[in-house]
């Protein structure tokens, strides 16, 4: 008599470590392309107004002074290294091209006070039609 052997079968196992790599990366995908949005703590229905503009949308942007930490002035958006004749000549000149126009000074905390009192009594020298915007910012200047 011939006995019929059986193998036994293994029983199916999950393997867990693929799982869990395939759970990550649909995690972080819905991450990146999850939009967030902050919600306001207080709703305000605000009012409309047709003739509404932005704050500054027909200004035109300052000029720019900046006093690094030594007491170097530089000048305009390229910041370039000036002395304070020659900012005043480049600020006579800006005046005289346009008349309402605005200075905004930027000075390092550490700055020395004489050399931003230089800059203000030059640009008060100027021409007395320029405004100073802003006289000291928490921002260093940047060379």
């Amino acid at each position: 008599m011939h006995f019929f052997v059986h193998k036994r079968r293994q029983t199916p196992a999950v393997i867990i470590v693929a799982l869990i790599d395939v759970l990550i990366v649909l995690l972080i995908f819905l991450m990146v392309t999850t939009t967030f949005r902050q919600q306001p703590s207080l709703k305000l229905a605000l009012p409309e107004s047709t003739q509404a503009q932005r704050t500054g949308a027909a200004e035109a942007p300052p000029l720019v002074i900046a006093i690094d930490p030594q007491g170097n002035v530089r000048f305009g958006p390229d910041a370039r290294p000036v002395t304070i004749e020659q900012l005043k000549e480049e600020l006579t000149i800006e005046s005289a091209k346009k008349p309402d126009l605005k200075v905004a000074l930027s000075a390092d905390k550490n700055a020395p006070f004489g050399q931003v009192v230089k800059v203000l009594d030059t640009v008060k020298q100027a021409n007395t039609n320029i405004n100073v915007v802003s006289a000291f910012m928490k921002q260093a200047a940047k060379p």
